[in-house]
């Protein structure tokens, strides 16, 4: 008997160092969209990659083989983790070398929809990105009978690199969308010669367009690597509670989701729980995740329908109770166009020619005085304020009411989604005031397809400095017509809806255009990490930035002991 309690014992310790331990490859794949097959990258010979499941509370080990002939990486998309595993080359470790295997070992603190992806070049568009579910150790605050994993992309037959080179040739080399002179008449006869021709003035002025919505278009929408053609399905029983765990792998696409006839109940945003909020429509900005539970009643088809936000494109899957059913696709909304009000009555973009990043100095994580024309730091920025163009507050521009871009109504007059409907399920970290505040501004040159924080390219800017056990309040200022998805690596970003300790936390904040945008970060973490906008051409045209968090518990509590023993010695 002893013998075979033994025996149960050593089997159960195997499976325990078993249960955490996972091996992926990366390969060259083709990947077939219906529409069109080509070469790309993926992990164990497909793309996406597998659907990885950890345990909140356990210690997993992962090990990647590179089957590639050029180097590569793994990033694991808001996962906290230590920085040497956080898979950034050049930041966090030296990458993957042709031939070789990294071993990532990391504890699973937290749970929820996440995903991963390379951090090398552009092997993510090209394919290299799979999903994380991690499941938490105690009862969720919801309750489903069945799960799905919805992983939307932006599939493009062309590779990054060369979308990156006709993006540097021609900024509005994918826009499928400009304005013709049919355009230009028909807006004479609603709003007369003169008001149309000084609007086209204007923007020419500005060397931007109304259309302005998306860099790339003409690619196709996949959910779980399938196209509208191939039309990915998840099976239910009429009455079943589903989730379903959004995630936009997505290069450069921002998508709108709705299902026609079915209500959404939003109860996680970047695998944290929120208080639940039903709504019929959602956008998720590129990088972000949103859980939701829909509950179809009746015997039929539904369709997932996530179109574009400038409705150049979209994903379709279905819900079904049987294998083949589907139902009707909507038609793509008219495309949005960018308004002189939508970019608070002035562009903030530098379109002279010269890039403020090609100006001498550096970038400075300190925040800037903006009482007039500052030229303290290293670019040059004019007071908006002063000039009569106020940035707007993201909650108080209706345009941008979550803070993600040009909110169309939804579909059928229902409800759409929005960031200040965001709500913490419970509070992460105590409520306290920011230690100080740092102000990002997001600046480029859409002629030359150049994009930068404050003015200054990644290459040419110093790393932002923190100091572990401070919190930083983030101001992010948007002074381009883009929507960009900010995404900080290794802690949690705090973003500031009004709700005081409820306000949501999330590893990706999208800040639309012309509006001001505040998070905060209790900065936990030491090491190296990265910020970045996550539309891939963006950060690799230098919308980037290194942090270095300084310090670490040891280092707080010396300093928390020192500054006792200094109020026991004055008083």
């Amino acid at each position: 008997m002893k013998v075979l309690a033994l025996f149960v014992l050593a089997c159960l310790l195997s499976w325990t160092a078993q249960a955490g331990e996972y091996n992926l490859t990366v390969d060259r794949v083709m990947i077939d969209t219906g529409e069109f097959t080509k070469s790309g990258i993926g992990y164990n010979g497909s793309s996406p990659g597998p659907v990885l499941r950890f345990k909140e509370g356990e210690d997993v080990t992962i090990h990647v083989t590179n089957n590639l002939d050029v180097s590569t990486s793994i990033h694991w998309h808001g996962l906290v983790l230590p920085f040497q595993m956080d898979g950034v080359p050049g930041i966090s470790f030296d990458g993957i070398e042709p031939g070789e295997t990294f071993t990532y070992r990391f504890p699973i603190v937290q749970n929820g929809t996440y995903w991963f992806h390379s951090h090398s070049g552009f092997q993510e568009p090209d394919g290299a990105y799979g999903a994380i579910i991690i499941e938490p150790e105690g009862r969720e605050p919801f309750r489903f009978d069945r799960e799905y994993v919805v992983q939307l992309t932006d599939k493009h037959p062309h590779s990054g690199d060369r979308i990156l080179r006709n993006l540097k040739m021609s900024a509005d080399y994918y826009n499928r969308q400009q304005q013709t002179v049919g355009d230009f008449f028909s807006d004479v006869a609603d709003q007369g010669f003169w008001s149309t021709l000084q609007d086209r003035l204007m923007w020419g002025d500005m060397r931007m367009m109304k259309a302005d919505i998306e860099d790339v278009q003409g690619f196709v929408g996949l959910i779980n690597g399938q196209s509208p053609e191939q039309n990915w399905t998840g099976l239910f029983e009429p009455g079943e509670r589903i989730r379903l765990r959004f995630i936009n792998s997505s290069a450069m696409t921002y998508f709108d989701v709705r299902i026609p006839g079915l209500e959404m109940t939003v109860v996680e945003a970047d695998g944290n729980y929120v208080q639940p909020v039903t709504v019929d429509e959602f956008r998720i900005g590129v990088a972000e995740t949103y859980d939701v539970i829909v509950r179809p009643r009746e015997d039929r088809a539904y369709t997932i329908f996530a179109e574009s936000m400038g409705r150049s494109g979209y994903a379709r899957g279905t819900l079904a109770t049987a294998a083949g059913m589907s139902a009707e696709v909507p038609e793509l909304r008219p495309a949005p166009l960018l308004t002189m009000a939508d970019m608070g009555g002035h562009s903030g973009m530098d379109h002279s020619g010269m890039d403020h990043g090609d100006m001498p100095g550096n970038d400075s994580s300190m925040t800037m005085d903006h009482s007039g024309m500052d030229m303290s730091g290293s670019t040059m920025v004019m007071d908006h304020a002063a000039m009569g163009h106020a940035m707007p507050e993201a909650d108080d521009n209706p345009f941008y009411a979550d803070g993600s871009g040009l909110i169309p109504e939804a579909a059928d007059g229902g409800r759409f989604l929005a960031y200040t409907d965001l709500r913490a399920q419970r509070p992460l970290y105590e409520e306290r005031e920011p230690t100080r505040e740092i102000e990002l501004r997001l600046t480029g040159n859409m002629e030359r397809y150049v994009w930068s924080i404050n003015g200054v390219k990644y290459e040419d800017a110093d790393p932002i400095r923190l100091q572990y056990g401070e919190r930083v309040r983030f101001k992010f200022v948007n002074e381009t017509m883009m929507t960009h998805p900010m995404h900080l690596h290794g802690m949690w970003s705090i973003l500031d809806v009004g709700q005081g300790k409820w306000n949501p936390i999330k590893h990706v904040i999208s800040v639309a255009p012309a509006t001001t945008v505040y998070m905060e970060t209790e900065v936990d973490a030491p090491g190296e990490w990265a910020f970045h906008c996550h539309l891939s051409y963006h950060a690799a045209s230098g919308m980037f930035r290194k942090v270095i968090v300084e310090g670490g518990p040891d280092s707080v509590a010396d300093g928390e002991a020192e500054a006792v023993d200094g109020q026991e010695g004055e008083a």
